[in-house]
């Protein structure tokens, strides 16, 4: 089943450079910055620990089976068959609790925008919206401001542990979990199946092979460029690198977010690969200023034989109306490791979670939208009728979901990797990184420079008083 068509992708929807402002009474002058989506357990300097955290003590305020509740979600895909996502997983709900009214509010496509109406209205005290879909990386700045109620005061261990390792500690935010993971997106490598296998070459699973593989195919004129990817100076890259520096063994800061690792070892080794990349010829030189929309329109084009990119460049790239490469060329891995690193590598965390308004007036109702959202019904939903990836484990393995298409076969394969968003001031430490790594990349700055930079940069920033917003 191709994936169904969406107006804006999980992933792609959440890349921003969070340069709005919003002007907001308790909270003050906020300023931001984001990116946005294998169930291999992972340990807590990459992926996260799989434990899921304690709580789910405190008893919610209002009635769990009735009363009425307003869901604020932004587009997320529109299929002929099945329609709006949104309103399928409302139906699908008011069938099992047809005593909760829900009504939807369509958020702003914009992220930035969505962003910064939810931070206006709930600062303002407004209850409503009760529930609203967010990015991955909101966490710690609305946890930070009490612009969520932290849901792992209410739902137990055992509710958590269902979900993939590494979207938990995601969304966690000083021990307490913020939002419920509703659909994710994550980093894949697409590669041209018949270059490969006219080339004798097999499917590259560590960095290293891959390069030599990118440079064999260009050097024997098989194909225009070799590996594109997103290296523009933007959240994107911050992606990028994360996944390459988890793979490398290494972290961007220390676990309690007071401290950025970015002048180390495991870094530079990262950084210094992303740089070969460009200088040996597998990666054009203009990847430095490479979108989504530029690697996924060089790949479709046919002028790339490798592509690193979110969910929905599958569907992209096998789309007659918008590519020149079929189903029988594009292949999809997971992401490779460094030599001597197991496989596979890191793919990076996208995707949307659930929040609920802490000025809502029935929390109970709304924590029992959110485990509906989660539910194998719910999740299914996502998955077969609209090729969203599910976020629990049981969903993501299952064979109905396997069977859908080439990149839901192989997510239970492969491991995740959040960005340093734990901290109320990541979108100050995501431009240090992203500034910093796409000089190194561009050739203005040695890698060991670059790095220095950045360590300062994001140390100025986690001990930064300005909260995130």
């Amino acid at each position: 089943m191709a994936r169904a068509e969406s107006r804006r992708y999980a992933a792609r929807r959440s890349i921003r450079t969070w340069q709005l402002a919003v002007m907001v009474g308790a909270v003050g002058a906020l300023a931001a910055a984001g990116c946005s989506s294998s169930s291999t357990t992972t340990s807590g300097t990459a992926g996260g620990s799989a434990t899921a955290p304690a709580g789910g003590t405190s008893s919610a305020p209002g009635n769990a089976t009735s009363g009425s509740i307003n869901w604020w979600a932004s587009p997320i895909t529109t299929s002929a068959k099945y329609g709006d996502t949104r309103t399928a997983l409302v139906a699908a709900f008011q069938k099992q609790y047809p005593n909760i009214h829900v009504s939807l509010t369509s958020a702003p496509k914009d992220t930035d925008t969505n962003r910064a109406t939810l931070v206006t209205t709930i600062s303002g005290g407004s209850a409503t919206p009760d529930v609203f879909m967010g990015d991955v990386i909101w966490p710690a700045q609305f946890g930070a401001h009490q612009l969520a109620v932290p849901l792992s005061d209410y739902l137990p261990a055992s509710y958590w542990s269902q979900f993939a390792p590494g979207l938990v500690q995601g969304a966690t935010y000083n021990g307490k979990v913020m939002g419920s993971p509703l659909f994710e997106d994550q980093g894949f490598m697409y590669y041209r199946k018949d270059l490969l296998t006219k080339a004798g070459l097999p499917v590259p699973t560590t960095w290293p092979q891959l390069e030599t593989d990118a440079k064999t195919l260009v050097s024997t004129h098989a194909v225009k460029y070799g590996f594109v990817w997103q290296g523009a100076a933007y959240e994107g890259l911050t992606c990028n690198f994360m996944e390459y520096l988890a793979s490398a063994g290494g972290t961007a800061t220390n676990s309690n977010y007071t401290q950025a690792n970015l002048n180390s070892p495991q870094a530079t080794q990262a950084l210094n690969f992303m740089r070969s990349l460009i200088t040996s010829g597998a990666s054009p030189a203009a990847v430095t200023t490479f979108k989504e929309d530029e690697a996924m329109n060089t790949f479709a084009a046919g002028d790339a034989a490798f592509l690193r990119n979110w969910d929905y460049a599958y569907t992209a790239a096998t789309d007659p109306t918008k590519s020149k490469l079929t189903a029988a060329q594009v292949g999809v891995e997971p992401m490779p490791a460094f030599s001597g690193q197991p496989t596979p590598g890191y793919s990076n965390i996208g995707g949307w979670n659930l929040y609920i308004n802490p000025h809502s007036k029935n929390v109970a109702a709304d924590l029992t939208f959110i485990k509906f959202m989660a539910s194998e019904t719910a999740q299914t939903i996502l998955a077969t009728e609209f090729s969203e990836i599910p976020t629990t484990t049981v969903v993501r393995d299952s064979p109905q979901v396997i069977a859908v298409n080439p990149v839901l076969a192989i997510v239970g394969k492969t491991k995740l990797v959040p960005r340093p968003a734990g901290t109320p001031n990541y979108p100050q430490l995501s431009t240090a990184i992203y500034t910093n790594v796409n000089a190194a990349l561009a050739g203005s700055s040695s890698t060991a420079s670059a790095l220095a930079a950045a360590q300062s940069a994001a140390n100025t920033a986690l001990t930064s008083a300005a909260g995130g917003l």
